[in-house]
């Protein structure tokens, strides 16, 4: 149904999602981690990025179907944070970040499993 090369984008997705959780579950939370300022909070903003990256291929190689399966604001949401990211580190609001992690993370990736079904 699905090329494999979007398939793989999807993977990436949902193993960044995975890799912020267990960030976020390691340091007893998204604010404990945004406070180690070392390796913790890069680590969640860089991946956050590599999501938007990964978002931005399946929507330049034109896989709309696939794409469907998300919600529109999840799309746009993580390319605006992850220019934000890019351009004003830090400067970036990190209730934002808190509450994409705490709201929109498991939207993605329950959309993520319905597609990988």
């Amino acid at each position: 149904m699905f090329s494999e090369k979007a398939l793989q984008n999807v993977k990436t997705i949902q193993k960044k999602i995975d890799f912020i959780q267990a960030i976020v579950k390691e340091n007893d939370g998204v604010i404990k981690a945004f406070e180690d300022e070392q390796n913790s909070r890069p680590a969640i903003l860089m991946h956050l990025t590599s999501i938007a990256e990964q978002f931005d291929k399946l929507m330049q190689n034109g896989e709309l179907e696939l794409l469907a399966y998300f919600e529109k604001q999840d799309i746009k949401g993580s390319y605006d944070l992850r220019t934000f990211i890019a351009h004003n580190y830090e400067g970036v609001d990190l209730y934002i970040v808190e509450d994409v992690i705490n709201e929109r993370l498991s939207v993605i990736k329950s959309n993520i499993q319905e597609i990988l079904k």
